[in-house]
């Protein structure tokens, strides 16, 4: 059984900084894709940053240059470094884990979701 386990959320004023982190646990051969998504009250989930098992990242425009996406493959951990933090920003974060093999399957993962709020 794959689980993804996030921390790091929180409460942040504007212009500070979070790092998000997400732990796929079990027996994982490899995963293709790891990466973050955010879903805001009233909205629909959008992706923030994915990142692939070679390193090739994806950003949502309103994030360029303020999040980074790291992984560490070795650990089945993905990264998220938040800086520069907006209002805008704040949102229930989800990790998602992409093409995860197991010895038995191959699917996609999500965590519980980490509250991330911005405001002074």
């Amino acid at each position: 059984q794959v689980q993804l386990v996030e921390s790091g959320g929180g409460l942040v004023q504007p212009g500070g900084s979070l790092r998000l982190s997400c732990k796929a646990s079990g027996v994982i051969l490899s995963i293709d894709v790891m990466g973050w998504y955010r879903q805001a009250p009233g909205k629909e989930r959008e992706l923030v940053a994915v990142i692939t098992s070679g390193g090739s990242t994806k950003y949502l425009d309103s994030v360029k240059g303020r999040f980074t996406a790291s992984r560490d493959n070795a650990k089945n951990t993905v990264y998220l470094q938040m800086n520069s933090l907006k209002p805008e920003d704040t949102a229930v974060y989800y990790c998602k884990a992409e093409g995860v093999r197991t010895m038995m399957t191959k699917q996609a993962y999500w965590g519980q979701g980490t509250q991330v709020t911005v405001s002074s």
